[in-house]
């Protein structure tokens, strides 16, 4: 764990490097406010010394002392306020870039990793985990220096009063740096534990608000306010451990430091009886000791409050420092014709259980794929391969007789258009979510596409047209809408090669004859590659290639495959049984 944290303040050093200017102002600032306030004890003291008796005041002394107070207050408030402003820089601009950097390294993550984290749980990292080390390290800048600073002129101002009196309270320090750091390190884990719990609630809320209509379609409201329950129970215990241990260090540090105050007042006391000190310097002595040990009582809650702003910082930087995707050669595929190669290829998605193993297959420009068999062989996979969300473990994926890991992924998957059985729609007008592909299309061409794909009937109802703004992932529009949405997005684009996974499943009868017609005409000359449940819409696919525990087991047009009599026929009549 010691190793983790040193190596988690290691990263956060290497951004916060970025504005050492800032960091230097800050320091001098903190030297200088803290220097002039440690003199405010000396004119205090000297002020003192200057009431000698009741008939003997020096009133031109204290006078001008009083100014001098005025003076250096006003600076130290000047200074102290740049300062704040240098630490709120500092502070916020760090944060920024963490979370800038986080946000890119989302878009760069494999999806394997996404498909093996929860929204909530990387939304979590990036917003409240961000916030909680914001304000760690902005407490931290804000009294750490001060403090540290504080400590050792007031121990410089000390020395120069009476040496015994400050070696004193130097042989005391310990004991509040061993309370210190005995209760930081039992809470840094407690916060640990109630930020990954913290991750744990937001995931749960972000998974019952996207999927409400299923928890309420199968009645598991109980059971889920249960599941809540039992994490908030959680974070509530880890929170509660946590504020606990971290609040024993306030009175621990300050019933040492006011062991301090009292050795040197006893100590000073009998100093002064014997004219060691003046009545001033002791009453300096006092005001230096008790400043002396109030930094220890700022500086241990800001330990604690880094324990928890490390802990924080410690999941949003192994976010970012997660493996990316595969690096990129900056090779280019262009022109496509849409030859696709398939040699000998191997791919699992945990290395436990195989998945396709030695597949191969060549497609010829313009051909018409369509991949059909049970759920888990492999079908979607596949699509995931050829549009390089995933990587094989081994053979490989060329198009135009290119591998397609030596080609850019942005060049790739614009060769592709793609339509899934599960919709995506983003919040916006429809006209945005139509034009994502190519959003310098102008309203006529978007309104044609709308019109090929049959979605423009619906659009044009809506209260504003294309200039409808919808919620997130469609808001009100019908799951039918949505997939038309996305076809309609496809046929803006027109590219070279086209995926179509489960493309009509939500959308009626009627309307999926039409555009399946449509379809036809845009797969003429095109690649196309089908993923279907419903076996009559791939008739006319020249190759279906028909797949079972990864493999291809049978492979040829609908007539060669009923003709064979084999897993496909099977598969066809049985969607035909009454």
């Amino acid at each position: 764990m010691a190793d983790s944290k040193k190596s988690t303040v290691r990263k956060v050093l290497k951004y916060i490097k970025k504005y050492r200017i800032y960091l230097g102002i800050s320091i001098l600032l903190a030297a200088v406010t803290v220097a002039l306030s440690l003199y405010i004890p000396i004119l205090v003291g000297h002020a003192i010394d200057n009431i000698i008796g009741p008939d003997n005041v020096k009133y031109e002394s204290i006078i001008r002392i009083f100014i001098q107070l005025a003076v250096v207050a006003g600076v130290t408030a000047a200074g102290q306020w740049v300062m704040n402003t240098m630490n709120n820089k500092i502070t916020f601009n760090v944060v920024r870039d963490i979370r800038d950097e986080a946000f890119n390294k989302i878009s760069r993550l494999p999806l394997s990793y996404i498909d093996t984290k929860t929204s909530g749980e990387i939304v979590s990292r990036v917003i409240a985990d961000a916030d909680q080390f914001a304000d760690g390290l902005l407490m931290g800048f804000t009294q750490f220096f001060t403090g540290i600073v504080t400590i050792l002129g007031t121990l410089v101002f000390m020395f120069r009063i009476n040496v015994w009196l400050a070696l004193a309270v130097v042989v005391l320090t310990p004991l509040s740096l061993l309370v210190a750091n005995f209760i930081s390190t039992r809470s840094y884990r407690m916060f640990r534990k109630q930020s990954e719990t913290r991750g744990d609630q937001t995931a749960l809320i972000d998974e019952t608000i996207n999927h409400l209509k299923v928890i309420k379609a199968f009645s598991r409201e109980d059971k889920t306010i249960e599941e809540f329950d039992e994490i908030n129970e959680k974070l509530y215990g880890y929170s509660l451990k946590a504020v606990f241990i971290s609040s024993l260090t306030n009175p621990g540090t300050r019933f040492v430091n006011n062991i301090v105050y009292a050795v040197v007042a006893l100590l000073g006391a009998i100093f002064a009886c014997n004219g060691a000190v003046t009545v001033g310097q002791l009453s300096s002595m006092l005001a230096y000791a008790n400043q002396y040990t109030k930094p220890f009582n700022e500086i241990s809650g800001v330990v604690t409050e880094l324990q928890n702003a490390l802990a924080c910082a410690e999941r949003l930087l192994a976010l970012i420092h997660e493996k990316s995707e595969r690096a990129e050669k900056d090779g280019i595929i262009e022109n496509v014709s849409g030859e696709v190669d398939i040699n000998n290829v191997y791919f699992s998605y945990t290395p436990k259980k195989n998945l396709i193993e030695n597949l191969d297959l060549h497609i010829k420009p313009g051909q018409r794929v369509a991949i059909v068999g049970p759920t888990g062989c492999g079908k979607t996979t596949i699509i995931n391969l050829l549009m390089r969300f995933y990587d094989v473990n081994s053979g490989n994926i060329s198009v135009d007789g290119k591998d397609i890991r030596t080609v850019t992924r942005h060049s790739l998957r614009r060769s592709y258009g793609m339509v899934l059985q599960e919709t995506w729609l983003k919040a916006g007008t429809i006209r945005e979510n139509i034009a994502m592909g190519r959003p310098d299309a102008t309203d006529a061409e978007i309104i044609e596409a709308a019109k090929a794909a049959h979605s423009y009937g619906f659009i044009r109802r809506l209260p504003d047209g294309l200039d409808t703004v919808i919620g997130e992932d469609g808001g009100s529009l019908s799951q039918g809408q949505k997939q038309l949405l996305c076809i309609t997005r496809l046929m803006l684009c027109l590219p070279p090669m086209l995926i179509l996974d489960e493309a009509t499943s939500s959308i009626d009868t009627r309307t999926e004859i039409k555009i399946q017609n449509a379809f036809a005409k845009l797969m003429e000359g095109r690649t196309s590659f089908i993923v279907a449940h419903r076996l009559s819409t791939i008739r006319e696919a020249d190759i279906i290639l028909v797949m079972k525990e990864g493999k291809i087991i049978e492979k040829g047009n609908h007539k060669e495959l009923m003709k064979k009599g084999g897993f496909y026929a099977e598969l066809y009549n049985s969607q035909f049984k009454l």
